[in-house]
């Protein structure tokens, strides 16, 4: 576990995430060439399929099998940018490792995610030792120019394949820290700050500029990055996290979950109080189930997840609540919360309501935490650009265009709050139409394009077939 400080973006070194292990540790060389000999190499793989950014997973396999690293890592990053973190923090379990055709013949399926953060974390190793690049930047210098706006993993994605054909790119961030979620937010179990940062900083070195503490609508406008630059990408992300009238405000003892798992992630003045003993998390989905491990991996006795429905309507995995159980996190189901009872300043209890009897009692408790959802990221949208009615930026589901034909957008500020890998997916296929509008062939495009245009051909090929034979 890294504790060393980024001195960058000013990180201090002593935080909370600090007394946390990565619950999926780095492979060995051993364990990985072990698990990847494993492997079927599938035709038409079916986790290939579940992967949003239609990564060749067979293909980098293969290379880690024949101790091929720069290989295997070359073929992640051609389809995802963001290859690394999204090997810590995709939940496969629901995506390639889920449909992995192991699990139909009752053996335990291929540790894709595993693979793919050893592949990736082992390349950047040796790019950085060597000083040779995995990805030269184009010779060939693009008059174009993008803004990105935010520095999640949407904007990453999109700036990174942009520098590499020689359009200038220029990210803004109005936090001091990039990286988005990953920074901040994604449970330091999965991915920690350093972590995040570095692959933040392996991306901006094919030649990203980042403006940080900037923020849109304040320090500059977006119709000034409009008429400044030949493209403006949105990569916001969501906002603060949603406030219950539970008849408290601002009181030290209520949190936010994203606010929260920050303070723990981010805040070296940040600690858990001596007599915390009950945290009560109002919610059901991952961020729930997150920022209740994450105290219960801290210590604290008497962790409760409190849902409105039964747990099999939670909208969070059931892979993440089952690893919550194991460290003590209780699930209550069926309960809504109606008012947090005071004893002066402190929290005395939470007092809910059954969705299904109508009874009222009390839970006894120190802290309310709500994970309940995020608000939208507000600053001055052009009003060409259209925003449907929960908020969310309204794009062309191909080229990520929004209304306005030179403002492209991803991420969570367009779907409203899917995982690292769609937005590294939107920030690509942006980047893309923006290269293609501009008459420049991109010169990464990963596996999934052939494979698709093959695929189709041979289809098309199979029906003539048929149609000749009768």
């Amino acid at each position: 576990m890294s504790n060393k400080s980024s001195p960058q973006y000013g990180l201090p070194p002593d935080r909370l995430e600090s007394q946390f292990s990565d619950y999926k540790p780095l492979y060995t060389e051993a364990e990985a060439l072990i698990e990847a000999n494993r492997c079927l190499n599938c035709y038409d793989a079916p986790c290939i399929s579940a992967c949003p950014t239609g990564i060749d997973i067979p293909a980098f396999i293969k290379k880690i099998a024949t101790g091929n690293i720069i290989g295997s890592a070359k073929v992640i990053f051609e389809a995802n940018m963001l290859g690394y973190s999204t090997g810590r923090v995709c939940p496969v379990e629901e995506l390639c490792v889920g449909a992995c055709v192991y699990n139909d013949l009752n053996s335990s399926p291929i540790q894709i995610g595993r693979l793919q953060r050893y592949a990736t974390k082992k390349a950047m190793e040796i790019e950085e030792n060597t000083g040779k690049k995995l990805f030269p930047r184009n010779k060939r210098k693009s008059e174009k120019k993008v803004a990105l706006i935010g520095a999640g993993p949407a904007s990453l994605a999109c700036a990174a394949y942009l520098a590499l054909d020689g359009v200038e790119a220029v990210i803004f961030e109005k936090d001091v820290l990039p990286g988005g979620l990953n920074t901040t937010a994604v449970a330091p179990y999965k991915i920690q700050t350093e972590d995040s940062i570095t692959e933040v900083n392996w991306i901006l070195q094919h030649g990203i500029e980042l403006k940080t503490k900037v923020e849109i609508g304040k320090d500059i406008s977006l119709d000034q990055l409009i008429d400044e630059y030949n493209a403006v990408f949105i990569g916001i992300g969501l906002g603060a996290g949603r406030h219950l009238e539970l008849g408290v405000n601002n009181n030290p003892a209520v949190f936010s979950a994203t606010n929260l798992i920050r303070k723990i992630k981010n805040d070296p003045d940040f600690s858990l109080p001596n007599d915390l003993n009950t945290v009560l998390i109002i919610g059901g989905g991952n961020t729930a189930i997150d920022i209740s491990r994450e105290l219960a991996m801290l210590g604290v006795k008497d962790v409760r997840l409190l849902y409105r429905r039964s747990r099999q309507e939670m909208p969070g995995y059931e892979h993440e609540m089952v690893e919550a159980s194991r460290y003590g996190v209780r699930l209550v189901e069926n309960v809504t919360p109606l008012e947090i009872i005071r004893n002066g300043e402190k929290i005395k209890s939470l007092k809910v309501k059954s969705t299904i009897s109508n009874d009222i009692f009390d839970f006894p408790c120190d802290w309310v935490v709500e994970a309940v959802g995020q608000l939208k990221h507000v600053f001055d949208i052009s009003p060409d650009i259209e925003v449907d009615e929960m908020g969310r930026l309204v794009v062309d589901s191909k080229s990520f265009r929004t209304t306005n034909p030179k403002v492209y957008a991803g991420g969570d500020c367009i779907n409203g709050g899917k995982e690292v890998v769609n937005a590294a997916q939107d920030g690509r296929e942006a980047a893309f139409d923006m290269l293609k509008s501009w008459g420049i062939s991109p010169s990464l495009h990963g596996e999934k394009y052939f494979k698709s245009f093959t695929s189709i051909f041979v289809q098309e090929m199979t029906k003539e077939e048929n149609i000749k034979n009768g």
